[in-house]
């Protein structure tokens, strides 16, 4: 399995990057993972409707650069489906079984996802209604990626 994290702007604080690397090191066996940072797109200030539009276009052409043909595309994006972590393990699940190895996740910047990203998406996925900064998104993201795979095999993490 290869799970791919893209996404605009870079993990800063040192607790965050120290918390998805425990996290990528028990996945380390179930698993390669990898994290692809993208610059976000500059706007001018009090951008316009079409200035969104335009820098959530360039931004997805960055991370879709990086999604290999055939990998399983899921975005985070509030408006999207809010699972359970058995319910995400059991998606995951049923997508290996009909023969996707590769998963890349994808995380927008700070105006969100272009449409471009909505539609390239097999799933569409809400870490719930809580605001989260896209930082605290990837850690929480690799921690829930690790529980669905330790859920897959019905090991003691998630009881």
């Amino acid at each position: 399995m290869k799970f791919s994290v893209i996404g605009i702007g870079k993990i800063k604080e040192k607790w965050m990057k120290a918390g998805i690397a425990e996290y990528t090191k028990r996945l380390s066996g179930m698993g390669r993972v990898e994290f692809i940072e993208q610059g976000e797109e500059r706007v001018p200030d009090n951008p316009s409707p079409a200035d969104i539009t335009k820098a959530l276009d360039w931004e997805a052409e960055k991370l879709l650069k990086y999604v290999p043909e055939g990998a399983c595309v899921i975005l985070l994006d509030t408006k999207g489906k809010e699972m359970s972590s058995e319910d995400f393990s059991h998606w995951m699940e049923k997508k290996m079984v009909a023969g996707s190895s590769h998963f890349c996740f994808l995380i927008g910047g700070p105006y969100g996802n272009s449409d471009l990203l909505r539609k390239r998406a097999q799933l569409r996925f809400c870490l719930g209604q809580i605001t989260l900064t896209h930082q605290m998104a990837r850690l929480i993201l690799t921690e829930q990626i690790y529980r669905a795979m330790k859920i897959m095999r019905h090991e003691p993490y998630h009881l």
